[in-house]
């Protein structure tokens, strides 16, 4: 328990010392040029048998970020979330949706520049990724699915809190 509560404040400071890096100088910009679904998928290779099982599901989650530079100042940041559903050991489904978007960002220096891309776009487009799985599940004839909310504050923060362990010197 004091471990996992330790675990919680070393994640808040280290969180804390990713916001406090970003400068809150006015020649920063950030802005969103574009949002949109770059890809979906929907499997459900057991159908139509696993709709005459009882529904107990196990979901497993995966969630990557991708970006880019396409311009000076302008961005590419993409994530992928990929649910895979089983009832008894079967695929019940498995959807993938590639949520995209388009930003502009300047002024930021190195350290602020990898936090908006790895953290705050991601946080923006979230949101859309999760419409869009919880629409496809729906429509395939299964129960709701909400995908649970994701800190990419925190995914970052122990990013960063790793590199840092990892470039200390083993003693």
């Amino acid at each position: 328990m004091a471990e996992e509560q330790d675990k919680k404040q070393s994640n808040n400071l280290a969180t804390e010392e990713a916001k406090d890096t970003i400068s809150t100088d006015v020649s920063q910009k950030f802005a969103i040029q574009k949002i949109y679904t770059k890809n979906v998928s929907l499997e459900s290779p057991n159908a139509p048998e696993i709709f005459l099982q009882e529904f107990k599901p196990e979901l497993n989650v995966d969630l990557n970020i991708e970006s880019k530079l396409l311009e000076e100042g302008l961005f590419h940041v993409e994530i992928r979330v990929t649910a895979t559903t089983k009832v008894e050991g079967k695929v019940a489904f498995l959807c993938e949706v590639e949520q995209a978007g388009i930003f502009v960002l300047s002024g930021f220096d190195k350290p602020s520049l990898q936090y908006m891309l790895a953290a705050h776009c991601p946080n923006v487009l979230f949101p859309y990724a999760r419409e869009v799985v919880s629409g496809l599940v729906d429509k395939a004839g299964f129960p709701q699915l909400l995908l649970e909310p994701v800190n990419f504050d925190a995914m970052y923060a122990n990013r960063m809190q790793e590199a840092r362990q990892q470039a200390q010197p083993q003693q």
